[in-house]
């Protein structure tokens, strides 16, 4: 079960907090002020943070900091009443993995909490799993029931970016920037080649698929019910 840590300084909020995280199953701890925060998490363990910016001793820029300074990567949301772009700007600079405005709906604080765990699983573990597909970030491959292919290494970072993203779709630029580097002479089409070498790969895995996004780039789609 995980373990969710709400730093807040107005107790209504803690307690609202409270009880929507606890009425989906996860453990919730709080704590009135940064300050707070870093001694409970002397002794305990956290999955997640939701913060507050404004509160007294330490707020949550300077929380966030503080963690990202020892390379603490545990998964931030900060949830504020600071709704300029400048506050969100400063929020993403401290450290933080996401950023919502007060007041918050419900069902979109859970979906993000939902994603930013799931995001921080992938990334602990290096490796994806949907049904009976596995991609195992240290190795390369991509395994399902008794098939195992290991993929040249552009193929394996580029499907591993889109499926530990599902839905979301990403252009031939971001993807080029991020897999291939910046500098890279490699033109956008060089993406297609990639994604069309990919489907070859897998078109028996029916777990999911690689959809081409009209005049904007690609992204995963999930079919967990399949067998």
């Amino acid at each position: 079960m995980f373990h969710i840590l709400v730093i807040d300084d107005d107790k209504n909020t803690r307690k609202l907090f409270r009880a929507i995280l606890e009425g989906e199953h996860y453990t919730v701890s709080v704590a009135e002020n940064g300050e707070e925060a870093l001694a409970m998490m002397d002794s305990e363990q956290f999955d997640l943070a939701v913060v507050d910016i404004m509160m007294p001793k330490i707020d949550g820029y300077e929380f966030t900091r503080q963690l990202r300074s020892v390379d603490n990567t545990m998964p931030i949301l900060m949830v504020t009443a600071k709704v300029l772009p400048e506050d969100r700007k400063q929020g993403y600079r401290s450290g933080t993995d996401d950023y919502m405005t007060k007041p918050v709906d419900e069902e979109e604080l859970l979906l993000r909490i939902s994603a930013l765990l799931r995001r921080a699983r992938i990334a602990n573990e290096r490796k994806i799993r949907i049904g009976k597909v596995t991609l195992d970030y240290d190795t390369f491959t991509i395994t399902r029931d008794e098939d195992r292919q290991t993929l040249p290494q552009k193929e394996f970072l580029l499907l591993y970016k889109l499926l530990s993203y599902p839905d979301k779709i990403f252009t031939r630029i971001q993807l080029m920037d991020e897999i291939w580097g910046m500098d890279s002479e490699a033109g956008w089409e060089t993406i297609t080649v990639h994604i069309n070498r990919l489907r070859k790969r897998l078109e028996h895995y029916p777990e999911f698929e690689l959809v081409s996004v009209r005049g904007l780039g690609y992204k995963a789609v999930k079919h967990e019910e399949q067998s």
